[in-house]
């Protein structure tokens, strides 16, 4: 991990353990929360034209800035209980989708590749 999210998660388990709280930060209920702050952010979008997604107005952006932020911090969490470098995962998943979705085949496709 970067050292901006290495600080990150560090000041997260530090806030689990002040308040003993890593017996409840379980790999499974670290991801049923963040799955919850999903469906949080994602009910912000709900009702929005694709044009309103896009440009929304500053108090729907804040609330969209909170529940990203509440995302972030589960998935970095998860990630640290899990000892998964968040970076190095995602890296690694952008180099395996460069390589199923070839630019020439899928420019402009909405088609999914088939399994690797």
């Amino acid at each position: 991990m970067t050292t901006e999210l290495e600080c990150l998660a560090g000041r997260l388990r530090e806030f689990a353990r002040v308040r003993e709280w890593e017996r409840f930060h379980t790999p499974k209920n670290l991801a049923m929360a963040l799955a919850g702050e999903v469906g949080e952010l994602v009910a912000e979008f709900q009702w929005l034209t694709a044009e309103e997604s896009r440009d929304p107005d500053p108090e729907t952006l804040a609330r969209m800035r909170t529940e990203l932020g509440d995302v972030t911090l589960y998935l970095v969490r998860l990630a640290d209980v899990l000892g998964v470098d968040l970076l190095e995962a995602a890296r690694a998943k952008l180099d395996d989708n460069e390589r199923r979705y070839d630019a020439e085949l899928y420019r402009g496709s909405a088609r999914k590749a088939p399994p690797s």
